[in-house]
């Protein structure tokens, strides 16, 4: 039996506490490779899966199949045909196609069918509805090469789908879509899951890929992954990068990222299915572990309101428990709300700090200074600094103090200087408390 320590996972669970909050009744459309699937991953990813579903996520799922439909044709000693990193689907390449399709339908639905005692399925119900959501059409003819039964999708029954979704099931697409005419056309799982996040404008396309994301230098396969790109910086790294042939290539699903975004989805992301939980990490922390694709940037410094008073509280919780802050009560934050500058990235806030003036001395005392745990060492203090010495500048002060018992260093080494507490305005002396002996720190503002 695993053992839990509370420690360390009560803290972990207030935290994704938001998230779930956040994303109950969303929209999500995941896009599987085929090579997932054929790297022994299906089984665990679908347990991630039926968490988010469990947690009222609302789920369409495409899988692809390349690998299967390769072996498949060779198997009958036929031999994989592409051009532009599409493959030629002829009518062997096309019952191989649906061949493929059948058994990996059947393979996903019989694991979300588990229910074994002790795993993240006991006591799940996932129902998992398929149908012809898809109409498609032919490629044609590119470059003088017959793509024969190749297509894309030409509408998506997003009416139907939300219907499924509605009545509490999974949509399972496979890459297959038919024309007016009856006829079956081969799709890309990538075109499948873009044209639906598109058609139902959700709120996440999620690729789990065989790559780990977007480098932050193309020039070193080393270097870290860019966590996050906004829309105009992807469409500039795509036009600068060649087109792309293979899913290995840079570019290949970042451009549906792009034409996601484009197409009125908040976000989409690529993900490696390589790592265990990759689709739970990207979701549930505030960093992920893949690159998004965002139409602008999620992170949002701004004054607060009214409906921020819960994530402060919540935020400074913790420091006012090991004696970092000094304990401010609901109804003093509601009343001040207004002297609030909060960051927050994805609906979620990550740091706040409170600038309460004295305009008779033209000084101001910054108050609750607060970086979340999880992300400090990013720079986020120093944006609200930045954003409170603003304000006060237009409120026409000329300084800005602090009371402090713990970061003296980190006020020092941004200009602040330490003075004694006869130096307070009259108003804030009286409110000073001798036995917590706070230092006074004052930054003069140019």
């Amino acid at each position: 039996m695993d053992v839990v320590f509370p420690h360390t996972f009560v803290p972990w669970f207030r935290a994704v506490a938001p998230h779930i909050h956040a994303y109950r009744g969303k929209t999500f459309v995941v896009g599987i490779t085929g090579e997932m699937i054929e790297a022994g991953k299906l089984n665990a990813f679908v347990q991630d899966l039926a968490i988010l579903q469990a947690m009222g996520v609302r789920i369409a799922l495409v899988h692809g199949f390349r690998p299967q439909v390769t072996e498949q044709l060779r198997a009958k000693g036929h031999v994989s045909r592409f051009h532009k990193g599409m493959r030629i689907t002829d009518s062997v390449a096309l019952d191989c196609a649906q061949e493929a399709a059948g058994q990996l339908r059947f393979e996903i639905e019989a694991a979300f069918s588990q229910g074994l005692p002790n795993t993240p399925m006991a006591n799940a119900t996932v129902r998992v509805v398929s149908g012809n959501f898809l109409t498609a059409r032919p490629v044609g003819i590119v470059e003088g090469v017959d793509m024969m039964h190749s297509g894309v999708v030409r509408k998506v029954d997003a009416a139907g789908i939300r219907m499924a979704m509605d009545g509490g099931a999974l949509v399972l697409l496979s890459p297959f879509g038919f024309s007016p005419t009856g006829e079956a056309f081969n799709l890309s799982m990538e075109d499948v899951a873009t044209s639906t996040a598109i058609a139902l404008q959700a709120d996440k396309l999620l690729f789990l890929t065989e790559v780990a994301g977007i480098r932050e230098s193309l020039e070193d396969p080393e270097s870290p992954i860019d966590t996050e790109l906004a829309l105009a910086d992807a469409e500039r790294l795509l036009a600068q990068l060649p087109e792309a042939s293979s899913p290995a290539d840079t570019g290949f699903y970042l451009r549906y990222c792009v034409r996601a975004c484009a197409g009125g989805v908040e976000r989409s992301h690529i993900l490696p299915f390589a790592v265990d939980g990759a689709l739970l990490m990207e979701v549930f922390t505030h960093d992920g572990i893949g690159t998004m694709v965002v139409d602008e940037k999620l992170e949002s410094l701004r004054e607060a309101d009214a409906d921020d008073v819960g994530g402060i509280l919540q935020l400074i919780e913790p420091f006012e428990r090991d004696g970092t802050l000094v304990k401010r009560d609901r109804n003093e934050i509601e009343r001040e709300i207004h002297h609030y500058t909060v960051i927050e990235h994805d609906g979620v806030i990550f740091g706040c700090a409170a600038l309460h003036p004295y305009p008779e001395a033209r000084t101001g005392e910054m108050a609750a200074l607060t970086v979340s745990a999880s992300v400090q060492g990013q720079g986020d203090g120093d944006r609200i600094l930045k954003h409170v010495e603003q304000r006060a500048r237009a409120m026409g002060l000329s300084s800005v103090f602090v009371l402090t018992t713990r970061t003296m260093h980190w006020f020092i080494k941004r200009g602040f200087v330490q003075v004694e507490p006869d130096w307070l305005p009259e108003a804030r002396k009286r409110k000073y408390n001798w036995d917590r002996r706070s230092q006074v720190l004052v930054k003069r503002l140019g």
